[in-house]
């Protein structure tokens, strides 16, 4: 059964179209108008095996936050359809992530409740329209709407372009453990016996 979503979203701010599929080889087409994010955003699905296609079109002459934090409620509300009931899935997955001089560890819980850890202190910097607070808007956005625990912890580093990256980076690993499936697993992963 193809692991895919699709997720058509429109707001006074933001118009976005988002398909994902979990089990993809990582292609991806992204067009949010914001550069910096559309990088990040082709490290998460080449890292995580993802096909990952995005169109936003946001209220930019504003800023972009409003782009940003959108498009990771789309991408939360993807990874949630995509996963439906999650039988036969790791559940878990983590990755510590070396880029140059920056140490980042992300560890996600496909766990049916949104959690948001982030220990990363980041510069005040704007890298092109992307300020650098707006990762941590989009991670948790993603978290909420997926209902999933997500934990970042920077064990150091200096460039914020660094920094950023290596937890999407790191984040796409997590997220690729997360979501394939385990062979010796059958249903839930939860001794609920639902997620």
């Amino acid at each position: 059964m193809a692991r895919t979503a699709q997720i058509n979203r429109k707001t006074n701010e933001t118009e976005i179209t988002l398909s994902l599929n979990l089990d993809g080889t990582g292609q991806q087409e992204l067009d949010t108008g914001v550069g910096f994010f559309d990088h990040m955003l082709t490290h998460l699905a080449r890292h995580g095996l993802f096909d990952l296609q995005v169109k936003c079109t946001g209220d930019l002459h504003i800023d972009s936050h409003h782009t940003v934090e959108d498009v990771g409620i789309c991408l939360g509300k993807a990874l949630a359809q995509a996963l439906g009931d999650k039988s036969g899935i790791r559940r878990y997955g983590s990755a510590t992530l070396p880029m140059d001089e920056t140490l980042v560890t992300v560890a996600v819980d496909l766990s049916g409740r949104p959690f948001v850890v982030w220990q990363a202190e980041l510069a005040n910097e704007t890298l092109g329209i992307f300020h650098s607070s707006l990762a941590e808007e989009f991670w948790r956005a993603v978290a909420a709407t997926a209902l999933m625990n997500f934990h970042v912890v920077v064990h150091h580093g200096k460039n914020t372009h660094h920094l950023i990256e290596a937890i999407f980076k790191a984040a796409a690993i997590a997220l690729r453990q997360a979501t394939e499936f385990d062979p010796r697993r059958t249903g839930i992963p939860s001794t609920k016996g639902s997620l």
